[in-house]
């Protein structure tokens, strides 16, 4: 096997459970989700097993990625657009993690965030522009100004990202929303 073989697949368990940790996920969380023993996860996060695709299709299902992503593959020439998702600012005080879909600064943002629970009570912030999202999984909770309202997978939320605001997870369960910012809206996440 070749070098470079050998390291993607040393880099696949590390990439397994940052993940995982991403996303809010315990080891039972996972094992739960995809039928996989805790020890297969454990083993398969610390390098000990070799993935297979009887381990990682599971695995893709669960996190809604491409295998190419789950495992850090290198780029074929494909014409897609292959997203890299990134941890949310901790100062924005919400556990989340961001995929840029578009990038285009000073112009309309879009964002894909998966929103895992936060330790913290919620703090409104405010900024500049105007807020947009879609509700793809679990149920999201909006605080904004003096309202509360909860969202659930197909609903909307619209408002003017001046008003103070803050949004997650309704539960101890992630959530996934489509997020649209206005020209301002470039900071959020970064």
């Amino acid at each position: 096997m070749d070098d470079d073989v050998e390291e993607l697949l040393d880099g696949i368990g590390p990439r397994l459970r940052r993940i995982r940790q991403d996303r809010g996920l315990l080891l039972t969380d996972l094992a739960e989700a995809t039928g996989l023993s805790v020890s297969v996860l454990s083993r398969l996060e610390s390098g000990k097993r070799r993935p297979t695709l009887d381990l990682l299709i599971p695995l893709a299902r669960v996190y809604r990625l491409a295998l190419d992503h789950l495992i850090g593959a290198p780029p074929t020439g494909d014409p897609r657009a292959h997203l890299t998702p990134h941890r949310a600012d901790t100062r924005t005080r919400l556990n989340a993690v961001v995929v840029p879909l578009t990038t285009y600064p000073g112009r309309l943002q879009v964002f894909k965030q998966i929103l895992g629970p936060s330790p913290d009570q919620p703090v409104r912030v405010s900024h500049a522009g105007h807020a947009w999202f879609y509700v793809l999984a679990g149920t999201v909770r909006l605080l904004l100004g003096d309202t509360e309202r909860l969202l659930r997978p197909g609903d909307v939320a619209d408002f003017d990202a001046s008003e103070p605001h803050w949004f997650g997870p309704a539960d101890d369960k992630p959530a996934e929303i489509l997020h649209l910012f206005g020209p301002h809206g470039d900071r959020v996440g970064q």
